[in-house]
């Protein structure tokens, strides 16, 4: 049987990185976002490349659930899920089919890069109370920290692949320039700074120092960040 996983994460959270990691794996098949067009639709909210996205998506979220439980011939299926494009009133009795993990980033590295994109992101934008709230609903959640990945990749993913229930493969550690096949349209926004990547970058400097609205945001994200840090692989 397929091993599925569901990876849940919020925006700048080293969600790209991941999923080109278990790209680079043989027997991994990858998918970037599925649901980023059924949310846009839902809320008709205005993001970078909107009208793109919409066109190379299906924009029916029970539609959506059913690829990502269809056969595949691969033995692991790796889905790049962002907690906020999952809103509160879509059903999620399909996760039962999948291992789900939680990678979590602290709030105020997330504003920081989220704000060179994006400016004026909200609480909503970036995904911690959301991701919260799915960590309650599923079975047996899994989480990792980005910082811990980022200080100790090949430790780190060994004991994620582990957890799983996967094989670890040293070819999680790198990736070719340039993408993955399996990129979102949106890639063109977004994953400037992954496409120059070959690897995971170094281990991060000291947590930013935000002020203003910003810094009222990273605390009231804090709390479900910590929430979910009680749990997370060490």
């Amino acid at each position: 049987m397929t091993k599925r996983i569901a990876m849940w994460s919020g925006p700048r959270n080293l969600s790209t990185a991941m999923m080109y990691s278990f790209g680079a794996r043989s027997d991994c098949r990858v998918v970037d976002e599925p649901f980023y067009a059924a949310y846009l639709t839902a809320t008709g909210l205005d993001h970078p490349m909107r009208d793109d996205i919409l066109g190379s998506q299906d924009t029916i979220y029970d539609n959506v659930v059913k690829s990502l439980d269809s056969p595949v011939s691969e033995p692991v299926f790796y889905q790049k899920h962002m907690t906020h494009h999952m809103l509160p009133d879509w059903p999620i009795d399909w996760t039962r089919h999948m291992t789900n993990v939680f990678l979590i980033r602290h709030p105020a590295r997330v504003i920081a890069s989220y704000a060179k994109k994006r400016e004026g992101p909200t609480l909503e934008d970036i995904g911690f109370v959301q991701q919260a709230r799915i960590f309650d609903m599923v079975d047996a959640p899994i989480v990792i920290d980005s910082a811990d990945i980022r200080r100790d990749p090949a430790g780190m993913l060994q004991k994620l692949c582990a957890r799983i229930g996967i094989d670890w493969d040293e070819k999680m550690l790198t990736w070719p320039k340039g993408g993955h096949a399996a990129d979102g349209i949106w890639a063109a926004h977004w994953y400037g700074a992954v496409h120059r990547s070959t690897g995971f970058d170094a281990a991060e400097g000291p947590v930013p120092e935000l002020s203003g609205t910003y810094a009222q945001i990273v605390s009231a994200a804090l709390p479900h960040y910590e929430a979910l840090a009680a749990h997370k692989i060490t």
